[in-house]
């Protein structure tokens, strides 16, 4: 039998955002993701993005896997209202259908003023619960998700069956320096994989998109996403506009440096942690990128910067990543999923984590592979 998900125990929280680094691989990790393949992905993730009320923060999508960071904000208080519902419905499904539930919710509210009784207002709720269960809501926003482009993907490739590996993995993430962490080390993922040396050349992540894309249509979304990823813990939104901002001191979390060519950046840092050639020469040595006291970022460490250039199995199978006092607090809310023997949540991280020691915390202590 498996497991509960677990999810953050403040979910109904209008002022603490609920952030999950999600993860999913294709089955047998067989090697699927080409432009076309790519493309549409994105196309179906920016669609239940827009139906569901979550929002990405980050992602990317590789040859046989992608890294999603999302957010996932309660349903206001009150709902939705029939514009709002129609609005939503209409970032995934057709015009037809769309028009047909208008034409249901107008029936309904005509019977609500023409009826002094609760009947109208019954059939509009429940037109509402028929889609709104489905929103704010981490498992059923993947679920569709990987439907969706299953079904795609199996009519495209003349297949049946399943396409990923397993249930999805998540992990909870705090936000502020784990969220600003995580969304640069899923961004780094073809760096590491050696595909390209600056992740603003790969056009399938959240960074990419946001300089590729443009002001406008998906680059926004991307600018939107990463900003909030960067700032929440602040209280910013999705604010595109404070994008340059934000551009400058997310390429330096990631440890990259505008290089003296315009348009050309490469790995800041004398080996780039572990980089190799593959991460390129750096035009900004370490000793400029720590000659601020913060190291032009709000990460504290350049450990933090060498450990985002290796793979961190943590942000994978951590459960929950953030500051002690956070990953104490999920177990505390969650410590009927451990035995009476273990008394709190926060284990250090060990292994190619240990460049976020003292910031950061796993609430798994991942003995083995690390």
């Amino acid at each position: 039998m498996r497991r509960a998900r677990w999810l953050a125990g403040w979910q109904d929280s209008v002022t603490k955002p609920v952030i999950y680094h999600c993860i999913s691989r294709v089955v047998d990790r067989r090697f699927v993701f080409e432009e076309r393949e790519c493309e549409a992905f994105r196309v179906f993730m920016r669609m239940y993005e827009n139906f569901s009320g979550c929002r990405v923060l980050s992602y990317c999508v590789m040859s046989n896997h992608f890294h999603l960071l999302l957010e996932v904000p309660p349903m206001r208080d009150g709902g939705l209202s029939d514009d709002e519902l129609l609005q939503r419905l209409g970032g995934l499904y057709s015009e037809v259908l769309v028009a047909g539930v208008a034409a249901e919710l107008a029936e309904a509210r005509k019977i609500s003023i023409g009826e002094i009784d609760a009947t109208g207002v019954a059939r509009v709720a429940a037109i509402h619960a028929r889609f709104t269960y489905r929103m704010h809501n981490l498992s059923e926003y993947m679920k569709g998700l990987l439907i969706r482009f299953t079904r795609w993907f199996n009519r495209m490739h003349s297949r049946q069956g399943t396409l990923w590996e397993e249930r999805f993995k998540s992990v909870i993430v705090e936000s502020g320096v784990a969220a600003r962490t995580i969304a640069a080390y899923i961004d780094l993922n073809p760096v590491r994989a050696g595909m390209v040396k600056d992740p603003a050349d790969y056009r399938w992540s959240s960074y990419g998109e946001a300089v590729g894309g443009g002001n406008k249509g998906s680059g926004k979304k991307a600018r939107e996403g990463l900003v909030r990823a960067y700032f929440c813990d602040q209280g910013v939104g999705f604010e595109s506009e404070k994008w340059q901002e934000v551009s400058s001191l997310y390429r330096r979390s990631m440890g990259l440096a505008l290089g003296h060519k315009p348009g050309r950046a490469e790995v800041a840092g004398d080996d780039a942690a572990g980089a190799g050639n593959r991460a390129g020469q750096s035009t900004l040595n370490t000793a400029k990128v720590l000659e601020s006291k913060d190291n032009g970022t709000v990460l504290k460490d350049l450990g933090i910067v060498k450990m985002l250039h290796c793979r961190v199995r943590y942000f994978t199978d951590g459960a929950v990543i953030g500051s002690k006092e956070f990953v104490n607090e999920a177990f505390a809310r969650a410590r009927e999923r451990f035995s009476g023997k273990r008394k709190d949540g926060a284990r250090a991280m060990r292994g190619s984590g240990s460049g976020a020691k003292g910031l950061l915390w796993s609430a798994r202590d991942l003995r083995v592979r690390i």
